[in-house]
């Protein structure tokens, strides 16, 4: 896990982190803290463990981690996060060690993150999505009457 730990250090990461910290301040749900990256990342690798899809667990925390840093792009530029995401990402993974086959393996699935198509895939961008939604526990969320996803894409139940 040496190169994710770089991930952690890369002065953009940490940079880009502290500027979505900043931004989220008083934001009472969904806040994309360094909690919600390692959320995902442990949700990503034991759906990774039970379906065996051999997905390598540096590429799985890398990918986690960088899947939302872009959202301070999106809060103050109107750029959509996972374009900001991708950007921060590009420049992350390639000096932090991940051979190019790997940086487009990440970069795609941070791209496809979001796509509500992706979560039936078997593949990074597939259990990225689903972790991203999982770990999400809106049934115990303090803003859940005030919260604007619909009931039907709250996470009400406890799922890997």
């Amino acid at each position: 896990m040496e190169r994710v730990n770089r991930i952690c250090s890369h002065p953009l990461w940490t940079d880009s982190l502290k500027k979505i910290q900043e931004l989220e301040r008083d934001r009472i749900f969904c806040r994309h803290t360094i909690e919600h990256f390692l959320d995902v990342a442990r949700i990503a690798y034991i759906e990774n463990l039970e379906k065996n899809l051999h997905l390598s667990k540096e590429i799985i925390y890398g990918a986690a981690l960088l899947h939302d840093i872009g959202r301070h792009l999106e809060y103050t530029q109107g750029i959509p996060h996972e374009e900001g995401s991708f950007q921060i990402a590009e420049e992350v993974l390639k000096e932090c060690g991940f051979e190019k086959e790997e940086q487009e393996e990440i970069l795609s699935a941070i791209q496809a993150h979001r796509r509500q198509e992706t979560g039936f895939a078997d593949d990074l961008a597939g259990i990225l999505y689903r972790a991203d939604k999982k770990s999400r526990n809106c049934a115990f969320c303090p803003a859940f009457q005030e919260c604007n996803w619909d009931r039907e894409k709250k996470n009400l139940v406890i799922t890997v």
